[in-house]
Parts: C-alpha cells; sequence; structure tokens
C-alpha cells in the first residue's frame, strides 16, 4: 500500500484498517460514538492551524479532518447505512440545490442577494426534513446542533431568532440587558441560593453571546483571543517571579499582581 493524491486511496486504507481480517485491532473497535469526539477535535486543529498562519500544519490537519468522514462512511457501509459515495453525493446534490444562481436560472448580483436565495432554500429543506420525521412544526432554530460550543451556540441561536424579528433594536438594548443580568447575578449570589446563581450566570453568559453579535464580533473566537492573552500574560508572571527567586504559588497575590500589571502596560505600550 502506497500514499497517493487520490482520495480513493485514503478510502482503501481506511477499509483495509476495518477489515476484520488484519485489520487494526484499536480501528476496529471504534463506533460512531468513539470516534465522534475525534471528529470535534480535529475541525478546532485545522482552525488553530488556520489562526496561526501556519499551512504547514493546515495541510496536516486537514488531512487528520478528512479522515473523520471517510472513517465514519467505513463504519456506516459495514452497517448498510451508506457509504462514501452517497455523501459524496449528497453534498455535491446540496451544494448545486444551494446556489440556483450559480447552477440554475435565479440571479443574485451580490453576497447579500445569494444569503436570501440560502435562507430561502433552507427553510424548505427544513420542512422536508420534519416532514420526514414527522414533526408537525419546524422551528428556525432546529438546524443549530446541540454539541456547538455553548458560547458559539448561544450566539447562532440568538442570530436565528433575529431573523424572524425576536431582538433586541440596538446594542444599547442589549448592554442594558447584560447590566442587568450582573445585578440578578450578584442579587443571587448575596440570597446564597447556588441554584439560581447557577441559572443567572448562564442568562448572563447568553446576554454576553448577543452582545458579541450585536457588535458584530464572533464570541467564541474573542473568547479564545482572551484565553490566549491570559495565558501569554500569565506565563509572564510566572517568569518573573521565577527570576525573583521564588515559585509562583509562594509569591502572593499583591506580587503576582504587580507583575501582571507589568506585562499589561507593557502590552498597552505597543
Amino acid at each position: 500500500m502506497q500514499p497517493s493524491r487520490d482520495i480513493s486511496r485514503l478510502i482503501e486504507i481506511m477499509a483495509a484498517l476495518r477489515d476484520p481480517n488484519g485489520g487494526c485491532p484499536w480501528d476496529l473497535e471504534q463506533d460512531f460514538s468513539t470516534i465522534r469526539h475525534y471528529t470535534i477535535e480535529e475541525a478546532y486543529e485545522v482552525a488553530d492551524a488556520i489562526e496561526r498562519q501556519d499551512f504547514h500544519d493546515l495541510k496536516e490537519e486537514l488531512g487528520d479532518l478528512l479522515l473523520q468522514p471517510v472513517f465514519h462512511a467505513q463504519m456506516a457501509k459495514e452497517a448498510g447505512h451508506f457509504d462514501i459515495g452517497d455523501v459524496v453525493y449528497a453534498i455535491t446534490e446540496k451544494l448545486i440545490r444551494r446556489h440556483p444562481h450559480v447552477f440554475g436560472d435565479i440571479s443574485a448580483d451580490s453576497a447579500a442577494g445569494a444569503q436570501v436565495n440560502w435562507e430561502a432554500i433552507k427553510t424548505q429543506e427544513r420542512a422536508a426534513k420534519a416532514a420526514r420525521r414527522g414533526d408537525a412544526v419546524t422551528s428556525v432554530l432546529d438546524d443549530v446542533p446541540q454539541v456547538l460550543p455553548a458560547l458559539a451556540r448561544a450566539e447562532k441561536l440568538t442570530k436565528k431568532a433575529a431573523k424572524v424579528g425576536f431582538d433586541w433594536p440596538d446594542f444599547a438594548s442589549v448592554m442594558a440587558k447584560v447590566q442587568e443580568e450582573v445585578a440578578e447575578v450578584a442579587e443571587a449570589q448575596a440570597a446564597g441560593d447556588n441554584q439560581a446563581t447557577h441559572e443567572e450566570i448562564g442568562d448572563l453568559l447568553f446576554a454576553v453571546a448577543n452582545l458579541a453579535r450585536h457588535a458584530g464580533v464572533d464570541a467564541e473566537a474573542a473568547l479564545r483571543d482572551a484565553n490566549a492573552k491570559f495565558t501569554r500574560r500569565f506565563h509572564y508572571v510566572e517568569a518573573r517571579s521565577r527570576e525573583d527567586g521564588i515559585e509562583p504559588k509562594d509569591a502572593g497575590l499583591d506580587r503576582l499582581d504587580g507583575y501582571w500589571n507589568e506585562i499589561r502596560a507593557a502590552d498597552k505600550a505597543k
């Protein structure tokens, strides 16, 4: 077996790995549930390579991600559900159907016009999917995946609701809602009500995700960047503490906060 630029070789390799006669014991033990988290993880690793603008890593991570649908399709083929050809057919059919301004006779002179067409077609698809499942009523929220990270899902839920007019009128209104939720968190905490605090913090995070959407900010990306900034600054705090001959855990809050203010000031001076 030799590597190839042809995707059919990847399909052959996956089939060999899953072959009960001579395949890989680990691959043979897997099922859809055990592979699911790898699929999500690989998508994040692709995103990480893009953010770092590391195209060598991106090539490798895209390969790892490409393996995931091939792996799932191989298991589905073994179970008699579908194969990789069905997957490819389904996405090519969907792309053709959702782009009538490219492959049909509907016009769209701008990205906004194309988006209008796209949303109209998705509405029809939701209705068809609901009918297939036997659901009596469809919702604009039906196609927001449950497994999305909570912050990203909150932003997407508010975006979908806004499409039918259920939205705050402006940024200031959402900001007021955030402030209201902060006050309710403080009230629940002061009352010593752990369940209420849990609920109110959830409401606050949801309101902040909505605030990000109104500001045109990707909430998930903003939080990811904040995590990266905190990590970089905390590494500085640890390094400075050790330069002064003391382990961070023994430095005390005042000293650590002083180091933090150093790197914070340096960042602001850039």
